[in-house]
């Protein structure tokens, strides 16, 4: 290795984890921030040491109150924001929750408003754009049950 190696500027992304459940419908389960507008999945930003499927359980615990097991992942996408800099995000399968795990879900007022299910026809309208593209791509790599790699919320070409 020469010196200048030593001064390589390297990615240091910001990492979140996210999850999709299902309802006996086939309907994705969102959730409403109370600090910005529109739907998300249920997730968010991992804390220092954090694995992607332990944020992932954490944010579940945290958003809605609940403790399901995490499945297997779905999505790694490379999405980096103009603002917010690079981010590395990792969507798991939560699969389809049972209706007593349903009748569980208490958000926690302070993150998320609520919380509904909606078909995957409806995502566009409610996502923002690439989140919507990584759903939709979580959603189909579920059911082929493969792991996909995203950029910027698409598969590579």
């Amino acid at each position: 290795m020469n010196n200048s190696q030593f001064n390589e500027v390297v990615a240091q992304p910001r990492s979140a984890a996210g999850v999709l459940f299902f309802d006996g419908d086939d309907r994705v389960l969102l959730v409403k921030p109370t600090y910005k507008p529109g739907w998300e999945i249920p997730g968010g930003y991992l804390h220092a040491g954090e694995t992607p499927s332990a944020g992932a359980a954490r944010e579940v615990k945290e958003e809605l109150g609940i403790t399901p097991p995490i499945g297997r992942l779905l999505v790694a996408d490379w999405a980096p924001h103009p603002t917010e800099g690079d981010k590395l995000l990792f969507v798991f399968d939560g699969g389809v929750l049972p209706s007593d795990r349903l009748d569980q879900i208490a958000v926690d007022q302070v993150e998320i408003s609520e919380h509904a299910f909606h078909f995957r026809d409806q995502l566009d309208a409610l996502l923002i754009p690439r989140l919507a593209r990584r759903v939709h791509a979580a959603c189909t790599a579920r059911v082929r049950a493969e792991t996909v790699y995203l950029e910027h919320g698409a598969p590579l070409t």
